[in-house]
């Protein structure tokens, strides 16, 4: 999807670490393959399946710990298609060891669950204060689906005063702060930098703890799907 798969492998080989150690994402090019499985109903798979052996071959890493279908787009027959072709891939001992979705609200989600296929590992959100996108959140919770929050950081917009106040307050960045508000309601922050040091300080969010006044300072900023950052698609048809 973000056309740095050869790279990642590249530097994960020369880093020297195990292999096992590391946790690697990938996803298909999903809008070219949402639209040419849509209009290529007997496709049986055959996209997904390409798209999954391009991202194996340019990692060269033997596996993917995680592989997500990028957005609900293309309707319910892609959806479960795609979904299903990659489920063929999944298992401990299989090319993909996990999949999940990104971008799916509870529609799509439901979709998955009414076909009886298994679960998502994880669905991927945009999520931070000033969207929260609590319906989609509870159904995770509730069907055990893991969280994961895009734009955690508000693309770097720290200029509300309720987060600068409680950044004061806790002798932290506004990037920590709001890392650590996603931790503390159970998401797995995804944030990104192309600064290393604040890579480093991005992460260093262990230490401290927002009181329940504080988490409720930055829960009441929510704005529903106004305050989102990105395209945020979860309501597609």
């Amino acid at each position: 999807m973000y056309r740095n798969e050869d790279q990642v492998g590249a530097a994960v080989k020369a880093s020297g670490i195990p292999r096992e150690s590391l946790w690697i994402t990938s996803s298909p090019r999903s809008r070219k393959l949402t639209f040419e499985i849509a209009s290529k109903v007997a496709d049986k798979g055959n996209m997904t399946t390409a798209s999954l052996n391009s991202s194996l071959k340019k990692l060269d890493l033997g596996y993917i710990d995680l592989y997500l279908i990028h957005s609900g787009h293309g309707g319910k027959g892609v959806r479960l298609q795609t979904y299903q072709t990659l489920l063929e891939y999944a298992g401990p001992d299989k090319p993909l060891r996990s999949i999940g979705v990104s971008n799916y609200g509870v529609k799509h989600l439901e979709e998955i669950r009414e076909a009886g296929l298994p679960t998502p590992t994880v669905n991927q959100i945009e999520l931070h204060p000033f969207c929260q996108q609590k319906p989609i959140v509870e159904y995770c919770k509730k069907h055990g689906i893991a969280v994961q929050a895009y734009c955690p950081l508000v693309r770097g917009d720290f200029s509300d005063p309720v987060i600068q106040q409680v950044a004061k307050e806790v002798n932290k960045s506004p990037a920590q702060v709001l890392s650590r508000w996603s931790i503390q309601r159970g998401f797995v922050p995804l944030p990104k930098s192309s600064d290393p040091a604040r890579v480093v300080s991005n992460a260093d969010i262990y230490d401290f703890q927002l009181s329940d006044a504080q988490m409720a300072k930055l829960d009441a900023l929510d704005r529903g799907s106004g305050g989102s950052v990105s395209w945020n698609p979860v309501d597609v048809a």
